[in-house]
């Protein structure tokens, strides 16, 4: 049958289009789709050129099989030379028209739409989930590592017997513990008739002078105080006799800490020769009987020396400490504050003192069990006097440090700063 050439535009639904026309057609889709594929993963929004009747067959199998999934792009990609040799041969029936009275077919697969449109699976919440946990736990171990570190303050020492760092940290435990053996009640002085912290503060001041002349150990003045304190707390006595107690209770410690014990002779000429040898050693006794003989005990000088070394402490700074806790051997008003805080405080002061801030790391903090907080109460007593420890009649400790011996350390200007803040926490 021949068609005339007004009827040759007509498409031939049956097949009667041009072969080579599909096949171009097809060859341009084809790079199309190649291009399309980006690293390996379909582009989201996926065009493919189907017929209708292939279109309905893909919903019915959709239907008929929940478990089907589209053709991706890359399955696409790597058979475009077959679909391109099939378009060839055959071509694609088609049920709507265009001005040329023939159209493909687009349709765009749901699963390739964009993710923006696509709610985020399950599984993909909970692995955002899980990120965002990582990250906090990276976040909270930064801060952690931005902390400020304690130092190891005994690994100098690792190779020094004397320094016994196996056995440093159960020593000092130990000493919190029993430092309130060696303690005294803060208003003891009532139950004394014929003295008073006036004269408490007298003889420890003189003593501060006694001990600088023998030039005897920081130890010794610190057991010093402490039997002079402990014995007033347990037996009453008549104000002539307070001198006696503090040469006793010196030539005891001195026997405890000294190497060479000044003789009973010495402390006589001493005190003026207001006792003799008899009454020395008769005191002497008592002493001891109403210590039940119990004279080792930690004192302020035992926390001191590890305190000093948590805070890396030069000389200038360990002889401004010993100054301002000298200072607090002669108030009666300190005996309320343990040793170990005693001594924290003369360390944390005389920081700021030299410093000019405020100054407690996380090292001294650890090795002392004290906090900047509980230290502002005690730091800003020995501030107030260290500004009075030129004044007045008890200037023993002030003119001991104001010799070339101590470096002039009484000099230093105190740091009243931390008065200030103290008035200020306290309104």
């Amino acid at each position: 049958m021949k068609v005339s050439e007004e009827n040759s535009s007509i498409p031939n639904f049956q097949g009667g289009l041009d072969a080579k026309k599909v096949g171009q057609n097809r060859r341009v889709l084809g790079v199309i789709n190649q291009n399309l594929v980006v690293e390996g993963r379909p582009y989201p929004c996926v065009v493919n050129k189907r017929a209708l009747s292939e279109r309905n067959e893909v919903c019915e199998k959709k239907q008929a099989d929940p478990g089907h999934r589209p053709i991706t792009r890359r399955f696409a990609a790597k058979n475009a030379g077959t679909q391109k040799s099939k378009a060839e041969g055959t071509t694609k029936r088609s049920n709507l028209g265009n001005s040329n009275g023939f159209a493909d077919s687009i349709f765009v697969d749901d699963e390739h739409k964009l993710a923006e449109d696509q709610p985020v699976p399950m599984a993909l919440e909970q692995i955002e989930q899980m990120l965002s946990e990582s990250d906090q736990m990276e976040e909270v171990e930064m801060e952690d590592i931005m902390e400020e570190p304690v130092l190891d303050i005994d690994i100098s020492d690792a190779d020094n017997p004397l320094a016994v760092t196996e056995y440093i940290e159960d020593l000092y435990s130990f000493y919190r513990k029993v430092e309130s053996t060696g303690c005294v009640s803060p208003n003891y002085m009532a139950q004394q008739f014929d003295i008073n912290e006036r004269m408490r503060a007298i003889l420890i001041d003189w003593l501060i002078e006694v001990h600088d002349k023998f030039d005897l150990m920081h130890e010794t003045l610190f057991l010093t105080v402490n039997l002079i304190d402990r014995f007033l707390e347990k037996h009453t006595v008549v104000r002539k006799k307070l001198q006696l107690v503090g040469l006793v209770a010196m030539l005891l410690a001195c026997k405890y800490e000294e190497v060479s014990v000044p003789v009973v002779g010495d402390l006589i000429l001493i005190s003026d020769r207001a006792y003799n040898r008899k009454e020395v050693l008769e005191m002497e006794k008592v002493m001891v009987n109403a210590l039940k003989f119990n004279i080792s005990v930690p004192t302020a000088y035992v926390f001191m020396k590890r305190f000093l070394k948590a805070a890396q402490a030069d000389r200038k700074l360990e002889l401004l400490a010993f100054f301002l806790v000298e200072l607090s051997l002669v108030e009666y008003a300190m005996l309320k504050f343990p040793p170990s805080q005693l001594a924290a405080a003369a360390v944390y002061t005389a920081q700021c003192t030299i410093f000019g801030v405020k100054l407690w790391n996380k090292t001294c903090e650890w090795h002392t069990n004290y906090s900047e907080d509980q230290l502002l109460e005690c730091s800003s007593l020995m501030v107030d006097f260290h500004k009075k420890a030129g004044t007045g009649k008890l200037t023993g400790a002030h003119r001991k440090y104001c010799t070339s011996k101590f470096s002039f350390t009484a000099k230093c200007e105190p740091a009243t700063f931390l008065l200030q803040n103290d008035n200020e926490n306290n309104l």
